[in-house]
This record gives structure tokens, sequence and C-alpha cells, in this order.
């Protein structure tokens, strides 16, 4: 199937970010592609149907083994961040994952506007030259595909820099 393909990476990094576990991870993501499949004919956004999928699968997976954590995995955060809670770790893991959920339902030239802008670092005047926008366009659009994004993750309740 080619949605497993060009997604399957994507959504495993996702959960990873989510649940920290390789192993559950890949159980979160297989278990949402078999659910999809069941529900095929039914599913207008199969790609931000898999995101939302494996991201309530992962805070299940996350409320129901509150407890459990890999004593490597403990350690690895520990050094990364020391500063840092794990109430907080998951509120900000949590709004990646929104964010990411909300770019998935984008179409598909708005998610290619915001990499170039925040993966490649492009400044509006290459954006202009790649996409044929005007670079007043180009900025237009970009804030308002942000302020879209602030107000979907305010909808989902999360706020500030923090999750």
């Amino acid at each position: 199937m080619a949605l497993f393909e060009s997604e399957e990476s994507g959504l495993l990094a996702f959960a990873i970010g989510l649940v920290r576990q390789r192993g559950v991870a890949e159980e979160l993501v297989q278990e949402a592609f078999l659910r999809l499949h069941e529900l095929w004919g039914q599913v207008e956004n199969p790609r931000g149907w898999l995101y939302r999928s494996v991201r309530n699968l992962a805070l299940n997976h996350l409320r129901d083994h509150r407890h459990e954590t890999p004593l490597d995995e403990t350690h690895e955060s520990a050094r990364s961040a020391p500063e840092s809670r794990p109430d907080e770790d998951l509120g900000r893991m949590e709004a990646i994952g929104m964010v990411r959920l909300l770019l998935a339902g984008m179409p598909a030239e708005d998610q290619e506007l915001i990499r170039m802008k925040y993966h490649e670092d492009l400044k509006y005047g290459e954006i202009s030259k790649r996409t044929g926008l005007g670079m007043g366009n180009v900025g237009y659009k970009l804030h308002h595909l942000l302020r879209g994004l602030a107000d979907g993750l305010r909808h989902a309740g999360i706020e500030g820099s923090r999750g």
C-alpha cells in the first residue's frame, strides 16, 4: 500500500516522540494502520486520520503505563535535559504531535510553504522564486497558516511555549 510506504516512517518518528520506546511505537503505528484498513471506505483524510489515531493510541498507552519507563531511557532523559520534568516532556511531545496532526490536515501546497520556511530555513524571496508566489503573498500565507496552527493548538487545549 502506497500510503503505508509514504507515511510509516513519519508516523513511527511521531510515535517514538510520544512514547519514547521504539517497540511500543512500532506496535502503535501497526495498530493504527490495521484500524484504518478496517475503515478504509469511511475515512476522507487517511493521513490525518493515521496521525490522530497514533496520537490517541500513544496517549492511551501512556495513561495505562504511567509508571513504566525503561531504565536506559530514564538515564538518557536525565542526561539530555536535567531540568526537564516528565509532565513537561509529555506536554511538549503532545504539542509537537498536535502540530504534526494539524499540518497533516493542510493542503499539500500549504505544508510545502511551511516546510520551506521552517525546515529548509528559506527566506521569503527564495520561497517566492520556488513557488511563483509574490513575496508579499508568501508572507501573508505563512502568517495565516501559523495563525491557523496556533488556533488549532488552542482549540486542542495546548497553549504557551511549554505545551
